[in-house]
Formats: C-alpha cells, sequence, structure tokens
C-alpha cells in the first residue's frame, strides 16, 4: 500500500492512484481493474448513467440484483453484465473518484 494513494473506496471498489503514474487513475470493482484518465471516468459514470436509465425486465421480482444490464466501459471492447445495485456501487465510486480529484486539483490551482 505504500506504492498507492487512495482517492475513494466503498464496499464494491477502490480507486486509486499508483505515486509513479499520477496522471492516471486505478479503479477496480468486480475483479476488473481499469487504469483511467479523468475523462475516462467521466465518460464511464455518463455510460452507467444511461444504464441506470434503462429498464430491467418487467415484474421481474430480482430486478435489483439481476445482471441483465450491458455496461459500456472506456474500453471499446469490453462490457459488463451488471444489476442495478452494482450500478449504484459503481456511480458512487467514479462519482466521488471524480469529485474528489477535481477538487483536489481546484485546491492545488488556487494555491499556485
Amino acid at each position: 500500500m505504500k506504492d498507492i494513494e487512495i482517492i475513494y473506496k466503498n464496499e464494491f471498489g477502490i480507486s486509486f492512484q499508483w505515486k509513479s503514474k499520477r496522471e492516471k487513475v486505478q479503479v477496480v470493482f468486480k475483479d476488473t481493474g481499469f487504469l483511467l484518465s479523468l475523462e475516462e471516468i467521466k465518460i464511464f459514470q455518463k455510460n452507467v448513467l444511461q444504464v441506470e436509465a434503462e429498464q430491467c425486465c418487467q415484474n421481474c421480482e430480482y430486478s435489483r440484483s439481476c445482471r441483465s444490464l450491458l455496461l459500456k466501459t472506456p474500453s471499446q471492447k469490453i462490457d459488463l453484465a451488471v444489476s442495478l445495485d452494482e450500478l449504484d456501487q459503481i456511480n458512487e465510486l467514479l462519482g466521488a473518484t471524480i469529485f474528489k480529484l477535481e477538487t483536489k486539483a481546484y485546491v492545488a490551482h488556487s494555491f499556485n
């Protein structure tokens, strides 16, 4: 853990920066890691919000936990099957990461 700086973590995943690679952020959830720029994280969160607007199977009693939604990732060749519950956690992880990175950049810029 000496080689990383944690940005945010929740029950579902974690975001951090490698101290040697500060220009990218490692976002890890569902046993998958993505090394992304801030812009790619923002695009990923937009994809999450688009999928959240979709409807699950009608009258499904497991609609929150069913992995019937397909989430596009920043990699054009990788999509993830996720549930609404997982989408909520991913959205929280990405949103908090964006917020913390932008706040950190604003503070650094304000005091320079």
